[in-house]
């Protein structure tokens, strides 16, 4: 509690403070609503005959404080001219040169205000990009669907009530709460219409052609099938290698089965791969947002999700949901954005592909298309980026001198394979500008070389003006 000395002294402030703002404000009124009235008679006065009157002398105006410094904006050089691509090359240059980089590297940085490229070394060249492709994989997922497209997982009964259909719509991200909540509404339907007792059947018949990617089975990446709870997972793990089953529809089926048992449906028999009946839905669960999808496959290198992306684009352009449907898909959807798809491959949607081909030039592309203004369904391939020292697959980098000089100002996209690493992202200027980079390097002979090689060239980057 104050001293009864610091009270009098606060109290005699406020006191003399009330009076000053009086004064002040007797000497500028009168007022009226706000305004001076003396100002708003004078505003509101005609003007007379066709000569210009100078006004009357205003009176003058009451003395205001100063106003507050403000820090320049961070971003006032967004649109300003680019620094000199001869300044640029000297610095990444020695860079490239880097043994970590093995003999086979392609460079390209792109001021995203001006669409301009600022450095390239084989640019256009089409090199295996690893887990960068996933940028591709998502713009054209976001080009085709639109950023609040959901995936959806639905349950549909036969006309008689005796059957129902769990049905995969391509959501690797359904959970063990998401199909509870699916159970119990199914159960809720059912016991509505006087049925207890069911046979289910699950259909996965929206993807098409082999189910095992080409690597076989894989820590990495589960069988791409319609459905599946946790991207088939066998542990706790949310992100990375896992464990998984074999069989993640078979699984789902079995996992809604005993749901619907706990909320008091009889399940007759084992469930069985079946046909959707053609009637309304029972019951729906949808996937977060395409948008979120998206960032989430970016930012943990998700393979399953991104395989997922792949498949959606196939179905939103007519084509056959599989590996050569999605990969078409993807390359028209490309071109669609005006992009060099020249030489271009995918193969797959995650990048675990050795036979996927991307340019460095494209990927710049796709991350100043990104950055347009007049292009926001595509703005989650910019903040799904893992951060560089601080998020997904980049948490754990940026960490040692000089690299540390890109920690949070370079947000990029990963790529590795046993002799190919790669990084694509934007990188902020010391002068506020926002430049698109790709690094792609082949026959690497150590990911311990390469990565540091990779921070130091995007880092550089961050210092420039």
């Amino acid at each position: 509690m104050p001293e009864p000395r610091t009270w009098q002294l606060t109290a005699g402030s406020a006191a003399l403070g009330l009076v000053l703002a009086a004064a002040a404000v007797t000497a500028a009124g009168p007022w009226d609503g706000g305004q001076r009235t003396a100002e708003r008679a004078r505003a509101a006065a005609p003007t007379a005959g066709g000569t210009h009157h100078a006004p009357p002398p205003a009176p003058a105006a009451p003395r205001r404080p100063a106003p507050a410094p403000s820090a320049p904006g961070v971003l006032t050089a967004l649109h300003a001219p680019a620094g000199r691509a001869a300044d640029l090359a000297a610095v990444l240059v020695p860079l490239l040169a880097d043994p970590g980089l093995g003999p086979l590297r392609t460079a390209s940085v792109v001021d995203t205000a001006t669409g301009k490229q600022l450095y390239g070394e084989g640019a256009g060249t089409p090199m295996t990009p690893a887990s960068t492709v996933k940028i591709a994989t998502a713009a054209a997922a976001l080009s085709a669907l639109g950023p609040d497209h959901r995936i959806p997982t639905t349950v549909t009964a036969t006309p008689d009530g005796r059957s129902i259909t769990l049905t995969g719509g391509g959501d690797p991200t359904l959970d063990p709460a998401r199909l509870k909540a699916l159970a119990a509404d199914t159960a809720r339907a059912l016991k509505t219409r006087g049925h207890t007792s069911v046979r289910l059947a699950y259909d996965t018949s929206l993807y098409r052609g082999p189910a095992l990617h080409p690597i076989g089975p894989n820590e990495n990446i589960a069988p791409v099938v319609a459905l599946m709870t946790r991207e088939g997972r066998l542990d706790d793990s949310h992100s990375g290698p896992a464990p998984r089953t074999a069989d993640p529809a078979g699984d789902t089926a079995t996992a809604f089965a005993d749901l619907l048992t706990q909320a008091g449906i009889d399940v007759t028999g084992d469930p069985a791969p079946g046909r959707t009946p053609q009637a309304a839905p029972l019951a729906r669960t949808d996937s977060a947002p395409l948008a979120d999808l998206v960032e989430r496959t970016l930012t943990n290198s998700d393979n399953d999700l991104a395989e997922a992306l792949a498949r959606q684009t196939a179905l939103a352009r007519r084509q056959p949901a599989d590996f050569q449907g999605a990969e078409k898909a993807v390359r028209d959807e490309l071109a669609r954005l005006g992009l060099p798809v020249a030489g271009a491959r995918f193969a797959d949607g995650s990048g675990l592909d050795r036979r996927d081909r991307v340019s460095a030039a494209l990927l710049t592309g796709l991350l100043t298309r990104a950055a347009d203004p007049a292009r926001p369904a595509l703005r989650p391939l910019l903040t799904g980026l893992p951060v560089g020292g601080f998020t997904g697959t980049l948490a754990d980098r940026f960490d040692t001198t000089p690299a540390t000089a890109g920690a949070g100002l370079v947000r990029a996209k990963t790529g590795t394979l046993t002799g190919v690493n790669t990084l694509a992202g934007t990188v902020v200027t010391a002068d506020g500008r926002l430049l698109a980079f790709a690094f792609l390097a082949g026959r690497t002979v150590s990911p311990y070389e390469a990565q540091p090689a990779l921070d130091r060239l995007s880092a550089a980057l961050a210092g420039r003006k």
